[in-house]
């Protein structure tokens, strides 16, 4: 493939984080980008790339089924991942994106920005992994950057597997989902955050007081760290 092939392709790449986004979509966003790229050529890369079948496939694929939580019996076996949203003190909105071993309710790492795209939760996820080792499934909803093509090319070849809860069915993210209750109870709403770095060196302390002091029932009352030792 040409250079400038490889750049449209990746072009193309960033800004599937949807399935509906199609090819007059995608020609669009590109040309928002890289202004100087022709609508022909893009959508030449687009279809002589498969992207044209990428909603077909991944609509096959997404078929939405039930998929209850299964507490795994030792660590990285299935981590779980969600978002959230905030606000700094100026108004300007924030996100995290919380990760946690199911096995022991530890914290792997809260990722805090402005936003968080697929590529960067690929970033981050590197970043945790190299730290906490590879797990073997990853529990996530069906929001847009876990749904991406690059998120799940990238989990591919990770060898990950994908374990999405089905659409309206919170419960099936149910650890994750009351993580992210503390998490909102305990940081979010009980400070007012000046600065991304303000939010995320409050979050890095309550992540230790988590992860090694706080007791968890589930854990027969013992931390996350200590239940896993």
């Amino acid at each position: 493939m040409p250079q400038k092939d490889a750049l449209i392709k990746e072009a193309i790449e960033e800004s599937l984080t949807s399935t509906r986004s199609g090819r007059q979509k995608v020609i669009v966003k590109v040309q928002r980008k890289h202004p100087e790229l022709g609508a022909s050529r893009i959508r030449r890369v687009y279809e002589n790339e498969g992207f044209s079948l990428f909603k077909r496939m991944k609509n096959k694929r997404l078929n939405n089924p039930a998929n209850p939580i299964q507490l795994p019996l030792e660590k990285n076996v299935e981590w779980a991942m969600d978002f959230m949203s905030d606000a700094l003190s100026n108004g300007r909105k924030i996100r995290t994106l919380n990760i946690v071993d199911q096995y022991n309710r530890q914290c792997l790492h809260i990722a805090i920005n402005h936003s968080i795209s697929a590529r960067k939760v690929i970033e981050i996820m590197e970043v945790v992994i190299d730290e906490y080792g590879k797990p073997m499934g990853i529990r996530t909803d069906n929001g847009p950057e876990f749904t991406s093509i690059i998120f799940q090319n990238w989990m591919e070849r990770k060898g990950i597997e994908w374990v999405r809860i089905q659409k309206g069915k919170p419960q099936q993210n149910a650890i994750v989902e009351r993580f992210n209750r503390t998490y909102r109870e305990d940081v979010l709403d009980a400070n007012i955050f000046f600065s991304l770095d303000h939010a995320r060196e409050v979050t890095h302390s309550w992540i230790e007081e988590y992860n090694d002091d706080r007791p968890h029932e589930a854990l027969n009352y013992q931390t996350p760290n200590q239940y896993v030792a």
